[in-house]
């Protein structure tokens, strides 16, 4: 097997999870550092990758300062992160997307033909307490940011757990 088809098949077993919020700069950022740092100290031994992107996003704009202070005490740095906007292609590759709330749920469904094969969940979904949504705190303060971190925190179990039966 050739080079070129053996990265193909390879790009083929990954398996891409989203976390999408609304312009790619507070909590998918966030979102999407906390769960590969997770997924780093997993047992999980599926090739999975992880993205995060916007809805309304701009490319290129860094994570909002709160952002990259609230991962910074867990010891993740976001400092490098560049906003980007949810592609057709991106959900097209995706094995799994998780929205912050039900209306990213909604216009994603309403701005693109979602596969059948992608699922959509929020990310707090698959856990019992508390709300299911996760609020954007762009523009507050930090102790907004850092609920909104460990309310992250809080739903990453239930979706290790989600990845290692389903994907």
């Amino acid at each position: 097997m050739g080079k070129k088809s053996r990265e193909k098949k390879e790009r083929k077993q990954e398996k891409l999870v989203v976390f999408v919020c609304t312009a790619n700069v507070c909590r998918s950022p966030m979102a999407e550092k906390l769960f590969e740092d997770a997924l780093t100290k997993s047992k999980i031994t599926k090739k999975v990758r992880v993205f995060s992107a916007g809805i309304s996003a701009m490319d290129g704009d860094q994570a909002s300062d709160n952002s990259i202070q609230a991962c910074q005490e867990l010891n993740l740095d976001i400092s490098d992160h560049r906003s980007a906007a949810l592609t057709r292609a991106t959900l097209e590759n995706a094995s799994a997307i998780f929205c912050m709330t039900e209306s990213h749920r909604a216009l994603l469904n309403m701005y693109f033909e979602v596969p059948e094969s992608t699922s959509i969940f929020l990310m707090r979904e698959f856990i019992d307490q508390g709300s299911k949504e996760l609020p954007d705190p762009y523009g507050q303060d930090m102790e907004v940011y850092r609920e909104c971190r460990d309310r992250m925190k809080e739903a990453l179990p239930s979706l290790l757990n989600w990845v290692e039966k389903t994907l």
